[in-house]
C-alpha cells in the first residue's frame, strides 16, 4: 500500500470487530484521507512498519495485546514515539487506566458509541497537527542541507568569513528552536481544547438535568398551595380581608410557578427551543397584568409611580404571557435597585406610521445607573459588569437576559440608557405594532372549550396517587366537590393494591415518588385486569419534552405538570365520563 496523496494522510484503525472499523470508515470517510485497518495489536505493528501515520485510532479491549500494551510498544520504536493515539472503549476507563493511556502516549478518548462529529473533529485537529509536524520535519531537512553546504563552503571561504557563518548557523538553530516551542504549544492548545468542549457538554448536560429537577422539587409544594388555593375558591367568604389574602395567594402562587418557568426560560432562549404562542393582543392589558404583579413589590420600597398608557388600544403580535414577563421583569429591576421613596414611570406609546409603526415600552427609574462600560454587555448572561454597577442585591440575574431574548423573538429589541452611576437608568423595548387589517382579519383566540359541572349521575371512582400528602388530599378533595368519589395513596404499592378492589375509572399519578416511580406503576396498572382500562394521567414537575414522551411510552393517556391547571384535568375527566356513558 503507497503513501496517500499529498493532500491525504494515512489513519490507522485498529479494532478486532470488522463492524466497528466499517463504522469508523464512515464516520471518517468524507474526510477524504487513506484509511488504513488492522485487526489486532501485531498487524497494527505491521501496519507502522509500512506506512507513516497521522493518527491511530486503537481499541483498548482486543484479545491477545490489548491496546495498552500496543501503545507501549508503538512508542517504544523512535519512529513512532510521536505519533498521536486516541483510545477507543466501550467500558468506564477510571482515573488510574486515563492516566496509564495518557502515560503511553494518548492524546484522547473516545466512547463507544462514538459521536461522529466529535471522533471527526478531534482526528482533524490531529491531522492538522501531523501536517504541522511534517512541514517542520521539511525545514529542518533544508535546515540541515544548509548546514551542510555552509560546512563544505566555510572551507574555502577566508577566515574572516568563519565568524560570519557561526552566527548564520546560530540564527538558523534559534529559529529551529522556536518552531519546536511552538509545535509543542499548539499541541498543548488543540488538547486543552478539546479537553475543555468536552467538559462544556458535561456541565450543559448537567444543567439541564438540575434545572429539570429543581423545577419538580418546587412545583410539588406549589401544586398542594394551588389545590387549596382552588378549595378556597369554592367556598363563599364574606370576609374582605380574607377574600383579599386568597387573591393574593392566588396571584403569587401563579407568579411562583412563573419563576419556576423563568428559570428553564434563559436556557430554552440560549438554545433556540423557547416556543411563544402569538396571537393579536392590546398591549395595554400585558402592562395591567405586569402592574399587578409588581405593585406590592413598588410598595414596599415606597417608590412613586407614574404611569402614561394611551387611551387607545396597542395591537401587537404577541405571547401575552411572555409580554406581560418582559415589562414585570423591567418593573421588578427598577424597584429592586432604586432607593427607597424613588420614582419610577411606565410609559407606553405608539411611534412612526403604517408598516414603520412601533410600540414603545418605556421603564424609567432614579436609582443606581449603570456605569458606560457596562451598558454593552447588560443583557449577557451572568455578565460581572451588570453584578458591579446593581451592587450587592439578590436575585437569579436572569431578567434581562430573558427580556432581550423575548423582545427579540418577537421581532423587536431592547436597550439601556444611563448618564452613569447615580444617575437612573432608562430601558425601551421596541415592537412592530400589528396593522389595523392585519389585526381585524387575524383569527381571534379559539375560546376553551366549556367545562361541564359535575353531573351526579356521572361521578368517577378516581384514584389519586402522590408521595406528597397535602398535595394528593388537596386534589382528592377538589374531585370531591366535583361529585367524583376519590380514594388517595401515597406510594406506588399503595396504589397497586388499592387499584385492585377500586377498579377506578381514572388514576392520577405523580411520578417522582420513593421506591417505585409513576412509570413503573403505570406499566404494572396496565397489566391489571382490574386497571387494564382506567384512563392514566401523569400529574408531575417534570415537563420537558422528553418527559412527556416517556410518559406516554409507559402507558400514561395524558400529561399534566403541577401546579395543575383544575379546568384543564375537569375537560379530561368530562371525555372519561362521556365514554363511559356511550360505551
Amino acid at each position: 500500500m503507497n503513501m496517500a496523496a499529498p493532500n491525504k494522510v494515512n489513519l490507522l484503525l485498529v479494532d478486532d470487530q470488522p463492524a466497528r472499523l466499517l463504522s469508523y470508515d464512515a464516520i471518517l470517510a468524507g474526510l477524504g484521507h487513506n484509511l488504513v485497518h488492522a485487526r489486532s495489536g501485531e498487524e497494527a505493528l505491521q501496519r507502522l512498519m509500512e506506512l507513516d501515520f497521522a493518527a491511530i485510532l486503537l481499541d483498548i479491549n482486543m484479545p491477545g495485546m490489548d491496546g495498552f500494551e500496543t501503545a507501549a510498544l508503538i512508542h517504544q520504536h523512535p519512529r513512532f514515539e510521536k505519533t498521536p493515539i486516541i483510545f477507543v472503549t466501550a467500558v468506564h476507563v477510571t482515573d488510574l487506566d486515563r492516566l496509564k493511556g495518557y502515560t503511553l502516549g494518548a492524546v484522547d478518548y473516545v466512547y463507544v458509541p462514538v459521536i461522529p462529529e466529535i471522533l471527526r473533529g478531534k482526528v482533524q485537529v490531529l491531522v492538522e497537527l501531523y501536517r504541522h509536524r511534517r512541514e517542520l520535519e521539511l525545514v529542518n531537512q533544508k535546515l540541515a542541507r544548509s548546514n551542510t553546504e555552509l560546512a563544505q563552503a566555510n572551507i574555502a571561504l577566508q577566515a574572516e568569513k568563519t565568524r560570519e557563518l557561526e552566527a548564520l548557523n546560530a540564527s538558523l538553530a534559534a529559529a529551529n528552536q522556536e518552531l519546536e516551542r511552538t509545535n509543542r504549544s499548539l499541541q498543548t492548545e488543540i488538547a486543552q481544547r478539546i479537553r475543555a468542549q468536552a467538559a462544556l457538554e458535561d456541565a450543559d448536560r448537567r444543567k439541564d438535568d438540575f434545572l429539570a429537577m429543581l423545577s419538580h422539587e418546587l412545583r410539588n409544594p406549589l401544586a398542594a398551595i394551588q389545590g387549596a388555593i382552588e378549595l378556597m375558591q369554592r367556598k363563599q367568604i364574606e370576609d374582605p380581608q380574607l377574600a383579599w389574602a386568597r387573591a393574593v395567594l392566588a396571584r403569587q402562587n401563579q407568579h411562583l410557578s412563573r419563576l419556576i418557568e423563568d428559570l428553564l426560560d434563559v436556557s430554552r432562549i440560549t438554545r433556540g427551543v423557547l416556543a411563544l404562542k402569538k396571537l393579536p393582543v392590546d398591549l395595554r392589558e400585558m402592562l395591567e397584568h405586569a402592574l399587578e404583579a409588581i405593585r406590592p413589590m413598588i410598595a414596599a420600597q415606597q417608590h412613586a409611580l407614574a404611569v402614561k398608557i394611551p387611551g387607545a388600544p396597542v395591537p401587537v403580535l404577541g405571547d401575552p404571557v411572555r409580554l406581560t414577563q418582559v415589562v414585570s421583569n423591567l418593573l421588578s429591576n427598577a424597584a429592586k435597585y432604586t432607593e427607597p421613596e424613588g420614582r419610577i414611570s411606565l410609559t407606553l406609546a405608539i411611534t412612526g406610521a403604517d408598516d414603520n409603526a412601533q410600540a414603545v415600552i418605556e421603564v424609567e427609574d432614579n436609582g443606581r445607573g449603570i456605569d458606560a462600560a457596562a451598558l454593552p454587555r447588560l443583557f449577557e448572561p451572568s455578565t460581572h459588569a451588570e453584578r458591579l454597577s446593581r451592587g450587592a442585591h439578590g436575585g437569579l440575574g436572569i431578567g434581562l437576559v430573558v427580556v432581550r431574548g423575548l423582545a427579540e423573538m418577537h421581532g423587536g429589541r431592547v436597550e439601556a440608557f444611563s448618564e452613569g452611576s447615580g444617575r437612573g437608568s432608562r430601558f425601551t423595548v421596541r415592537l412592530p405594532v400589528l396593522q389595523a387589517a392585519a389585526a381585524a382579519g387575524a383569527a381571534p383566540e379559539p375560546a376553551p372549550a366549556p367545562v361541564p359541572a359535575a353531573c351526579a349521575n356521572g361521578a368517577l371512582r378516581i384514584l389519586v396517587v402522590d408521595d406528597n400528602e397535602d398535595s394528593a388530599e388537596s386534589m382528592s378533595m377538589l374531585l370531591q366537590c366535583d361529585g367524583h368519589d376519590t380514594d388517595t395513596a401515597y406510594s406506588g404499592e399503595t396504589a397497586l393494591r388499592l387499584a385492585c378492589s377500586l377498579r377506578p375509572d381514572v388514576v392520577l399519578l405523580d411520578i417522582g415518588m420513593p421506591g417505585m416511580l409513576g412509570y413503573e406503576v403505570a406499566r404494572r396498572l396496565r397489566s391489571l385486569e382490574e386497571a387494564a382500562h382506567a384512563m392514566l394521567i401523569a400529574v408531575t414537575g417534570y415537563g420537558r419534552e422528553s418527559d412527556v414522551a416517556k410518559a406516554r411510552d409507559a402507558g400514561f393517556d395524558h400529561h399534566l405538570v403541577k401546579p395543575v391547571d383544575f379546568d384543564k384535568l375537569r375537560s379530561l375527566l368530562a371525555t372519561r365520563q362521556g365514554s363511559l356513558q356511550s360505551g
